[in-house]
């Protein structure tokens, strides 16, 4: 004996079909003056991450992936080439200082 089941009313949503907008550079962060910039904040730091977690440091070093984070984002007022508003931090810290950032932006 063959069961057969009753078809869903409603028919799942394929979301293959939406695409996220490509994920494009920015164009100053591609430029020789950045890259100096960013290479000179990690020579600082010593190739190492400067995130600060309950008042201790990150102890990750290179060859992990490091980003020359600025302590205060362009978008928001930051010099954007000043080594004085740059820190070297692994992908963990610089994903959540950014994120945070953000949420502060868009709060108003």
């Amino acid at each position: 004996m063959v069961l057969k089941t009753i078809q869903p009313r409603l028919r799942a949503v394929d979301t293959r079909t939406v695409k996220p907008p490509p994920k494009v550079a920015d164009a100053e962060l591609q430029t020789p003056e950045h890259k100096a910039w960013a290479l000179e904040v990690k020579r600082r730091a010593g190739w190492r991450c400067e995130w600060l977690d309950i008042g201790q440091r990150c102890n990750v070093a290179a060859p992990a992936r490091l980003f020359a984070d600025h302590i205060k984002e362009r978008r928001d007022g930051g010099a954007p080439l000043d080594p004085k508003n740059g820190r070297c931090l692994r992908g963990r810290g610089h994903s959540l200082k950014t994120a945070s950032e953000r949420a502060k932006r868009m709060s108003g």
